[in-house]
């Protein structure tokens, strides 16, 4: 175990968003955390690593408190990308990758010879080596979350949150990504934890799926255990079944429609 979630609360204003949340975190492994806009996805996601604190209960790394650990150290163990990857200004590739090493270095201490091992190596693991001395800002919005994973990884992080990664990426550049992640998540032993809207990719990618509906967890496990036609229609209001491509042998999930647009148009009630 690396992570350990234990009965997290979490409120905005007295307004309930997560409430009684208790999970864990494997090495190796991709968990998606699904549910409709407002449920508390990524706010859960900001408690993983302290960018949020609860409000009742806690997040443990390796058995300890991330409130009891400094920001640096949570950085040094676990690494984010956000989901608005957009650069402001005209940092090269490199420049960017190189952010990565920034929790492991003193103020205006520059990089050693590790760091900039471990800042090719993470650039060549995401295949983002040719482009180096591109600016990130000229890329596309695919290779642009590529270069976000590379300063990820040169962190060389044990758990890799994300939020929304594939968000206006066109189809290929979305496979691209969640295989490229999936692969990290292996190779590398990482555990890996995804946000997203995205049930069919979700599907085919996670190990575990993790469902919340009404600011609680509504179910969490095997993917073909979490995503059934029930907890599709009581979570998105979806009628929608989980299945193996017979040609990809890959798992998926097959929409057929909203119930709510269904119900609208029979005239009966959902």
């Amino acid at each position: 175990m690396i992570l350990e979630v234990c009965n997290l609360d979490y409120d905005y204003g007295g307004k309930p968003v997560l409430q009684d949340v208790s999970f864990s975190i494997r090495p190796g492994e991709m968990l998606g955390i699904l549910g409709p806009n407002g449920c508390g996805k990524t706010t859960l996601l900001k408690n993983l690593n302290k960018n949020l604190s609860p409000k009742g209960g806690c997040v443990l790394l390796d058995g300890s408190d991330l409130e009891d650990r400094s920001k640096k150290d949570i950085a040094r163990n676990i690494a984010s990308v956000p989901q608005d990857n957009r650069v402001g200004f005209s940092f090269t590739v490199r420049e960017i990758v190189s952010m990565g090493r920034m929790p492991f270095q003193s103020p205006f201490e520059g990089n050693s010879s590790e760091d900039l091992a471990i800042i090719e190596d993470a650039m060549e693991k995401t295949g983002v080596t040719e482009m180096a001395d591109r600016f990130v800002n000229t890329m596309s919005g695919g290779e642009r979350q590529k270069v976000i994973i590379a300063r990820a990884m040169a962190q060389t992080p044990r758990i890799l949150l994300m939020d929304e990664p594939t968000l206006h990426l066109d189809i290929s550049a979305q496979f691209d990504i969640l295989e490229l992640v999936h692969s990290l998540s292996r190779s590398e032993d990482m555990a890996v934890v995804v946000v997203s809207h995205d049930l069919p990719m979700m599907a085919r990618f996670c190990d575990r799926i993790m469902m919340i509906h009404d600011h609680r967890i509504r179910a969490i496990g095997k993917t073909e255990e979490v995503l059934t036609p029930e907890n599709m229609r009581t979570v998105f209001n979806v009628d929608a079944e989980f299945h193996v491509d017979p040609v990809t042998g890959k798992r998926s999930v097959t929409m057929h429609g909203s119930t709510t647009g269904r119900a609208k148009s029979t005239g009966k009630p959902n």
